[in-house]
């Protein structure tokens, strides 16, 4: 399928995991790409990882960073002559699991600068050109962690409910404009931010362990979840705005104990 011929895209994040398996998933339908990420050895490996002839720029920049986000979109269009599809998968994780009575407010600045303001500010810049062109897709990466608690730091989750519900609320603004705002929400998925997890069990024999607790009774690949982005970006979901769309496995579904529903 070619869903996204002479498609613009830009794709934040897009130096390891989801954002480049979405960049790959995109290319390979015919997208046309602006790569964003701080990490300018990943993006390489993005480029390098692209089908051949894949018309691309990449930007090395802090999402948080309103001036280099309005240079960036600027851009683009300069380039492109115009913007079709926002992809703003950008975010860390922080590392931080400490109780509520201890928590570091610097760690939540900078999880919250990354996480939700990346995601608004890339927002407000995309848009402005969308609705000039009057249509235009956005998807955030948000994550189950936004949905219930178990899934990460409280900073961490805190970003991703506010991912989910700036969804929601961009939608209600931009939908005159035939733009459409929705967000994947993730679960347990084998990238560059949850590596950690994935080598303390492998490393102590108890890689089974690894999403057991989804009703699959398996973890994700970042190729599954930019399927999922591919459809909310593309003209079959047009009639599909202010959604999260949970993609974690049945994760959500349950009490996080496969096969118990009450």
């Amino acid at each position: 399928m070619q869903r996204f011929e002479n498609k613009i895209v830009l794709i934040t994040g897009a130096g390891s995991g989801i954002g480049r398996a979405t960049a790959k998933r995109l290319a390979s339908e015919g997208a046309r790409l602006m790569l964003v990420d701080r990490n300018a050895e990943g993006l390489t490996e993005t480029l390098q990882q692209l089908p051949e002839h894949t018309e691309v720029l990449h930007r090395e920049l802090d999402v948080s960073d309103e001036a280099a986000v309005e240079q960036c979109v600027a851009d683009t269009v300069a380039h492109f002559g115009r913007l079709d599809v926002l992809c703003n998968n950008a975010g860390i994780a922080g590392g931080d699991y400490s109780l509520a009575t201890d928590q570091n407010m610097e760690t939540w600045q900078k999880i919250i600068n990354v996480n939700l303001f990346g995601v608004v500010l890339f927002t407000k810049y995309a848009s402005r050109q969308m609705r000039e062109q009057n249509g235009g897709a956005i998807v955030n990466t948000a994550s189950v962690a936004g949905i219930r608690s178990g899934a990460g730091g409280n900073a961490y989750s805190a970003s991703k409910a506010g991912v989910i519900n700036f969804t929601m609320t961009s939608a209600c603004d931009l939908g005159q404009w035939n733009i459409r705002v929705n967000a994947v929400c993730p679960g347990l998925i084998e990238t560059g931010m949850t590596q950690r997890v994935f080598d303390y069990a492998r490393e102590n024999n108890k890689e089974d362990r690894l999403g057991s607790r989804c009703e699959l009774r398996r973890y994700g690949r970042p190729e599954e979840i930019a399927g999922a982005i591919a459809f909310l970006a593309s003209d079959d979901a047009s009639y599909v705005t202010g959604q999260a769309l949970a993609v974690d496995g049945g994760n959500t579904a349950s009490l996080n104990l496969p096969g118990m529903k009450f």
